[in-house]
């Protein structure tokens, strides 16, 4: 996380037990309040994924008192979403936010395609004849260059008057850190780029970063083209193909073409839940288990 810490004021936690690291929360503070890191898109609190029931609660519980006693008031809790779970049949998290009556301040809907559930609509196969037509090629690159400079940085520049969220200089930082997880595909027509995508890949999952392509993409079929090729070919026997979300406004609108795009390769809805707690509330977690 150290390529954005000059944008966030630290305040992540370590949770020890018998001098033995288990748990972990990477946060940031503003003013009195605690947040799940505000500059990772997946948060949360993270534990070894063998770790029991009893000592998650006494972790959540111990953290909520340690906020406590030095002075925040609220902790802003981002739950991971479930595809990223080493082991989901450990996430008592859920029942934590219960018991200490945390209220839901947001949901965000993330597309995900299971290793079983791809299929590709009529658009979306018609997408991928045009490409076909059109001799499209896809390509694996080392370097993102050419996709941030040639057609990344202008579309959001001209459709949302915004840059990426990662600087080239920051993406090429990540990638020297995680050189097998973090992966550039660019699409061709006539040698030159119309599309790509960046991906970020972990064990479980292959998840879509940036996506975007030229002004002719709908006409070349080049980003149905793309992905058509990524699930049968690159990442085919990945258990879930991450799209990430298309929500706005903090959770409270989806953009319906984007929806609908997704939808087009199999890919259905999974959630990702935002928790405001009140610190003081971890007495709340006393005697619970009798």
């Amino acid at each position: 996380m150290d390529y954005h810490s000059k944008r966030f004021q630290d305040a992540s936690l370590l949770i020890f037990k018998n001098d033995k690291l288990i748990s972990l929360l990477p946060a940031n503070r503003v003013s009195d309040e605690v947040f799940s890191h505000q500059g990772l898109s997946y948060g949360g609190l993270i534990y070894a994924k063998d770790l029991k029931s009893e000592d998650i609660i006494e972790v959540f519980k111990v953290m909520l008192e340690f906020l406590q006693e030095n002075g925040f008031k609220n902790f802003y809790l981002k739950m991971l979403p479930s595809i990223y779970l080493h082991n989901q049949t450990n996430n008592p998290l859920p029942y934590l936010c219960f018991k200490t009556k945390a209220n839901l301040m947001r949901v965000d809907m993330h597309s995900v395609i299971g290793l079983n559930t791809r299929s590709f609509s009529k658009s979306r196969k018609e997408g991928l004849k045009r490409g076909q037509k059109h001799n499209l090629i896809v390509k694996e690159t080392q370097s993102f260059d050419l996709f941030w400079n040639k057609i990344l940085i202008p579309n959001l520049k001209s459709k949302h008057g915004v840059q990426p969220v990662h600087s080239l200089e920051e993406i090429n930082l990540l990638k020297s850190k995680f050189t097998k997880n973090i992966r550039q595909f660019n699409v061709f027509y006539d040698d030159e780029i119309v599309g790509g995508t960046t991906i970020f890949e972990t064990e479980n999952v292959t998840h879509c970063q940036y996506i975007s392509g030229n002004s002719e993409k709908n006409e070349l079929g080049s980003l149905d083209f793309l992905h058509i090729h990524l699930l049968d070919s690159i990442f085919m026997n990945k258990p879930y193909f991450s799209f990430g979300t298309s929500n706005l406004e903090s959770g409270q609108r989806i953009n319906k073409g984007l929806q609908f795009w997704k939808e087009g390769f199999g890919a259905r809805s999974i959630t990702q839940e935002f928790y405001k707690i009140d610190t003081s509330n971890f007495k709340l977690l006393d005697d619970i288990l009798i």
